[in-house]
């Protein structure tokens, strides 16, 4: 295994530890609104308050190894995307002024203001990126400089949309079993009605996503057909899935949690899996595509982030486990809550 297959696993690592950290974050807020008491929406903000911008660092960690590992791809992406990725910027700052601002005035008005914007901004990120992972996995035009030929609009297919709306789904789902494990009483025997709607409609929408992938996306069949291993991803993936309302029902709500976690973890690795060894696959003439290995730094640059890399990830993965150990418990409202 080489530099640039390892740089590309550690990236994917730094993404799926993003994806499952703040995707619970996502799918609290986007469910926010359900919330009808006051209290219950605080107690919402307060499962994730601890801990939702130190789930940031995995985003801004695996965006600055993108940047120096592979910095065609970053430059490729971050110009061709560039209209998305601001709306995206725009949801990431509404989300965390939300939260800080939701609660330092008592009128309605402004509490149902900063509820909406937490709520709306927690749907359009994920979104978002779901859009851009749709776009990733179809293939955007290329130009054989590495320049995106398409417009803004090219990137909204039917294809995006509808990966974005499964992203959103997932998310919604781990972030109501999210909320499951961290409340109790009344509130925690609602949030735990919302599990089964929510499984219900990511279930539909991986469902649709599947199909769409079958007949829209050949290279990802043909990958399949090449490389069985891919099956057992797949396998793997249903079954923790169907794990989820099985431990529900025996009330083992880490248990869930953590089965909904490695379902999120088994559809990244299939879709880094799947994509290897593109980075950024050209629509048009696949020549254009981005590897890899044409898209990589030196291998001097490679070796140097990775002697860093083994020394900061330790230190990221430290923080997030004391982080999560000394806030673990159900949550409870103190005159220091949002």
């Amino acid at each position: 295994m080489d530099l640039n297959i390892i740089w590309y696993i550690l990236i994917g690592v730094l993404l799926t530890g993003y994806a499952i950290l703040d995707g619970f974050d996502f799918g609290v807020g986007t469910l926010h609104l359900f919330h009808k008491k006051d209290e219950d929406r605080r107690i919402s903000l307060n499962s994730i308050g601890p801990v939702w911008d130190g789930n940031e660092v995995w985003l801004v960690t695996g965006g600055g190894a993108l940047f120096a590992a592979f910095p065609e791809v970053y430059a490729t992406v971050f110009s061709g995307f560039y209209l998305a990725f601001i709306f995206l910027l725009f949801a990431l700052i509404f989300r965390a002024v939300a939260i800080e601002f939701r609660s330092k005035q008592p009128m309605r008005w402004w509490r149902s203001f900063w509820d909406w914007s937490f709520s709306i901004s927690s749907f359009v990120a994920p979104f978002l990126f779901g859009v851009a992972m749709g776009n990733m996995v179809l293939g955007i035009p290329l130009d054989e400089n590495h320049n995106h030929a398409g417009s803004f609009f090219s990137l909204l297919n039917p294809y995006a949309l509808v990966m974005g709306v499964t992203t959103v789904a997932l998310f919604s789902m781990h972030g109501a079993i999210y909320l499951c494990m961290k409340t109790e009483g009344e509130m925690h025997d609602n949030v735990r009605r919302w599990i089964r709607p929510s499984m219900l409609v990511f279930i539909i929408c991986y469902v649709i996503l599947t199909f769409a992938t079958v007949l829209y996306v050949p290279h990802i069949n043909e990958a399949v057909r090449s490389n069985p291993v891919f099956i057992v991803f797949v396998v793997l993936s249903i079954l923790t899935m169907a794990n989820i309302p099985r431990e529900f029902r025996k009330g083992r709500d880490w248990r869930a949690f953590a089965s909904s976690m490695a379902t999120m973890a088994l559809m990244m690795a299939l879709f880094a899996a799947s994509m290897f060894p593109y980075m950024v696959l050209s629509s048009g003439d696949p020549a254009n595509s981005l590897t890899v290995y044409n898209a990589a730094s030196s291998q001097k640059t490679l070796m140097i982030m990775l002697i860093i890399a083994l020394i900061g990830m330790p230190m990221v993965i430290a923080y997030t486990t004391t982080i999560y150990w000394v806030f673990r418990g159900k949550v409870k409202l103190t005159p220091m809550s949002y």
